[in-house]
């Protein structure tokens, strides 16, 4: 596709996210220096401005969606990528959904401590970051939560009249992120983050627009095959932390978004971790991070 096509094409983008949104209900990622993540001072604030980029050459869509466990069992720690990322079918949500129906309500909270745990990951810009001013004006990959999506989703689809529906991954149409981090009750908040008025980018200057659309990365990548064991293999691994029970022993839960009370049961070795675990961490690192303590 020629920059030329693709400038064309925005002004039909909003629209089309909009229904791939509506739709989007019916992996492993690695840590590399591709990723930004905000940094936090002591008291667990922080603050950067980025801009959320377009869909990369040859993709359609400007995020993509991951699902993963992170729980502990008797045998051990169970850290994968869930299948249903692919929308296939994944031993843990067949347990979860066992449980959740058998009609006991201790089965229900063993359900939730072993949820999935949603985030996604998007091409930004950063324009503004305080604490490592050296990553301005660089393109990264950015992994965030549900929290940040909603942001992005509200920008997308207002809730009154009077505001208008904005692009925030559009260069000439799209706006600013204000991403402002804090402490609330331990937990990593991100309620006050919020978009500036619609801009372009660089004053709509397309020579630089289309350089920067040329370093922007693949995000399939993150959602191939390759990045998932087959259903058997996690079967046999699920099988071998809960040694066969169901209900075997005690989880260490992982949390949907940072704002709710993480379901945790007293043996859970990273209980006080998770208070300070935010939403756009990678889940897998993290999880990991907490069985190679064990």
């Amino acid at each position: 596709m020629s920059f030329a096509d693709f400038k064309n094409k925005s002004n039909s983008s909003l629209e089309s996210l909009q229904k791939k949104m509506e739709n989007m209900d019916k992996t492993n990622n690695y840590k590399d220096d591709r990723f930004w993540r905000p940094e936090l001072d002591k008291a667990g604030n922080g603050f950067a401005v980025i801009r959320l980029l377009p869909a990369a050459d040859g993709e359609d869509i400007p995020w993509i969606k991951l699902y993963n466990h992170g729980f502990k069992g008797p045998g051990g720690w169970f850290i994968e990528n869930s299948l249903t990322t692919l929308g296939q079918k994944d031993p843990v949500s067949e347990m979860n959904s066992r449980l959740w129906n058998s009609g006991i309500e201790s089965d229900k909270d063993i359900a939730r401590q072993r949820k999935r745990r949603l985030s996604y990951i998007s091409n930004i810009l950063v324009v503004s970051d305080p604490a490592n001013p050296q990553n301005e004006g660089k393109v990264f990959l950015y992994k965030y939560g549900k929290k940040i999506f909603d942001k992005i989703q509200e920008s997308m689809n207002p809730e009154f009249q009077d505001e208008e529906a904005v692009n925030p991954f559009d260069y000439w149409k799209g706006a600013n992120f204000k991403l402002k981090v804090r402490k609330v009750s331990g937990f990593v908040n991100y309620d006050k983050s919020e978009f500036e008025s619609a801009s372009p980018l660089f004053d709509g200057d397309d020579a630089k627009l289309e350089s920067l659309w040329k370093t922007q990365y693949k995000l399939d990548e993150f959602v191939s095959e390759s990045n998932f064991k087959s259903y058997d293999e996690l079967k046999a691994r699920l099988d071998a932390v809960l040694q066969g029970d169901d209900r075997g022993g005690e989880t260490t839960a992982e949390t949907d978004t940072v704002e709710s009370t993480p379901q945790t049961s007293s043996a859970s070795s990273g209980e006080e971790n998770l208070k300070s675990f935010d939403e756009g961490a990678d889940a897998m690192s993290y999880f990991n991070q907490l069985a190679s303590e064990d």
